[in-house]
């Protein structure tokens, strides 16, 4: 084992015992010792919570007691820009840690599973570090170290997560800030209150404009007839019924007929093809936007939606089956 494999296994083993230290004794992180703590550093306040924050990221302590606890000291504005500064340092302390530190073991470990999450990052970049720092369900303090472990550029992740982190920093924030106006009984109560909960309310639907932002932009009718005719390769999906597909509009000779009920049940046998191109048709284009979601959600890069589908297709009248 070399001097450096050694220095890896030592760094390791600290970090791990750091986190279960961290997590044994998350009992007494709450806001009042934080608080605490800020106050008795003086004009130095700032920079020590950033630091507290940056620290509590990496041991995955909870960000939330610091975000709101950031909003009561700061305020809403300054309140933000530590929250954000010290939420940013510490996703990419946790990021650098787990790209040096375990990368190779991880990678030499998890073989193919890690080459998709690889290769489905890598297609999507910016896009997928957008989609999992506004959508809750992902949780913050391991996405970073996951996040560490795959290819993505770290000046990419960084970025991204400072710009989409924003809005739900700002929107906890306030929250701090309005709650300790509610304590205070300051004016303006009702009107922070509001806004706090606007401000939630807006963050709840920033997800929906990010799925919007990953989906790939609909495909010409032309430009699949042109790619169909090279022979790239191409995978044509009518996700019409059967009856459709073998209607009045007629199908296109090299489409295979999966409907969208049964496309879920399906998605293993394309295990394949995840970064290579899919193309989805139905009689305009509904039906297949639902089911480019679909594979998007499991992974495929490259699914992408004819528009106007057999409509379009016939409008220029070319060849059609109709059996």
């Amino acid at each position: 084992m070399t001097n450096k494999s050694v220095m890896r296994w030592v760094l390791g083993l600290a970090l791990v015992l750091a986190i279960a230290f961290a997590l044994a004794w998350r009992d007494r992180f709450d806001a009042a010792a934080l608080q605490a703590w800020v106050e008795g550093a003086g004009a130095a306040g700032p920079v020590v919570f950033i630091g507290l924050y940056a620290v509590a990221t990496v041991l995955f302590l909870p960000g939330a007691v610091l975000t709101l606890a950031g909003g009561t000291l700061f305020g809403p504005l300054w309140g933000t820009l530590w929250n954000l500064t010290g939420a940013t340092l510490g996703a990419a302390l946790a990021f650098l840690i787990a790209r040096h530190l375990g990368a190779d073991w991880v990678a030499r470990r998890a073989g193919p599973r890690l080459q998709r999450l690889n290769e489905g990052v890598a297609s999507e970049g910016w896009r997928f570090v957008a989609f999992v720092r506004l959508v809750p369900l992902f949780p913050f303090n391991l996405l970073n170290y996951a996040l560490g472990l795959t290819r993505i550029s770290f000046v990419t992740y960084l970025l991204s997560t400072w710009v989409f982190m924003l809005p739900g920093a700002f929107a906890y924030t306030w929250l701090g800030h309005a709650g300790r106006e509610a304590l205070s009984g300051g004016d303006g109560l009702v009107r922070n209150v509001t806004i706090a909960v606007s401000l939630l309310a807006a963050v709840a639907l920033l997800p929906r404009l990010v799925r919007q932002l990953r989906a790939k932009p609909m495909l010409d009718v032309l430009d699949l007839k042109c790619e169909l005719e090279a022979g790239e390769g191409v995978l044509l999906l009518d996700v019409r019924t059967v009856a459709e597909f073998t209607g009045d509009l007629g199908h296109i000779a090299q489409a295979r007929n999966l409907t969208l009920e049964e496309l879920p049940e399906c998605l293993v046998e394309f295990e394949s093809r995840k970064q290579r191109p899919v193309r989805l048709i139905c009689r305009t284009d509904r039906r297949s936007a639902q089911a480019a979601r679909l594979l998007a959600e499991a992974g495929f890069s490259d699914a992408q939606v004819i528009r106007g589908g057999m409509t379009a297709w016939r409008a220029h009248g070319w060849a059609v089956v109709n059996a």
